[in-house]
């Protein structure tokens, strides 16, 4: 009897952690301070996209962040005539892969102090360390810090940011 409880119990188990499964989407979705990041995303047409198998590496502005932009700019991208730019940029805070916070870290030492990242858009980003922080560099020069690290979903990971990275 206390065998068959057991199996019970642990399949009940079994079925509530994998009903609590969530990928990138749905955490980002989840935070209070993602609403503009998901509001993007779905106005880019990438909610299929970043609901897939991945794994990808999200390094995710908060809604402070998209609101260091210069007034206007968030409004404009999310146009539908402005889908494909909006996607560019989106696309250029994801890498390929699962790299959790080690990972970023252990390439950046790797490196000799700076690690460049892939971006699935085609772009670059240089990782770095700045008074103990990760720091990323876009291609247009401007830099934003990592402040929260390795929200681990089903489908890859998010690093949240400060700031908004653009391509060139």
């Amino acid at each position: 009897m206390k065998s068959l409880i057991f199996v019970l119990l642990a399949s009940v188990a079994s079925t509530f952690a994998i009903g609590q499964a969530k990928d990138i989407v749905d955490i980002a979705a989840g935070s209070k301070d993602h609403t503009t990041l998901v509001a993007a995303i779905g106005a880019a047409d990438l909610v299929k996209t970043l609901k897939g198998a991945g794994p990808f590496t999200v390094f995710a502005p908060t809604n402070d962040a998209f609101a260091k932009l210069p007034a206007g700019t968030v409004e404009t991208l999310l146009k539908p005539e402005n889908k494909a730019t909006l996607s560019g940029i989106l696309t250029y805070h994801v890498v390929s892969g699962n790299i959790d916070a080690a990972a970023v870290i252990a390439a950046i030492n790797a490196g000799k102090g700076t690690a460049v990242l892939t971006t699935v858009n085609g772009g670059n980003l240089t990782g770095s360390l700045d008074g103990g922080k990760v720091k990323l560099t876009d291609e247009k020069g401007n830099s934003v810090f990592v402040t929260a690290t390795d929200l681990k979903g089903t489908n890859g990971v998010i690093h949240v940011i400060d700031g908004v990275l653009m391509p060139k």
